[in-house]
């Protein structure tokens, strides 16, 4: 099983090869009752750039370590798309989608780490 680093790696890899943004780590592995030790958030400009960074990090993490997510969900509007690692949430949103739902207020008691936009 790939390590829980090399996966975080990925995904943010596979987001930056779609030019998501405003990527954050959110570290809730000292969190009790949270859905996962990690959250990856980050946004796309339009629905179908809300598709493609979440096609561009299943297909990316699946090719580098293979692994398949256990679940992922949002495709239906692309506003917000979920996609389930076991222990790595990765939550793709619009810019208003995310302002609204605020998931990194939400867990304000958690370590956060900002990466950078590549351009």
């Amino acid at each position: 099983m790939t390590h829980k680093s090399e996966i975080i790696k990925l995904i943010i890899e596979g987001i930056q090869e779609r030019k998501g943004k405003k990527i954050a780590v959110v570290d809730l592995s000292h969190i009790e009752g949270s859905a996962a030790n990690t959250f990856i958030i980050c946004q796309g400009s339009s629905p179908t750039q809300v598709d493609a960074i979440a096609d561009s990090v299943r297909e990316y993490v699946q090719e580098h370590c293979g692994a398949k997510p256990y679940n992922y969900d949002g495709y239906q509007n692309s506003q917000w798309i979920v996609i389930d690692y076991g222990d790595v949430f990765v939550h793709i949103f619009l810019p208003d989608v995310r302002e609204h739902y605020n998931l990194e207020e939400l867990w304000s008691d958690a370590p956060i780490t900002e990466i950078p936009d590549l351009d």
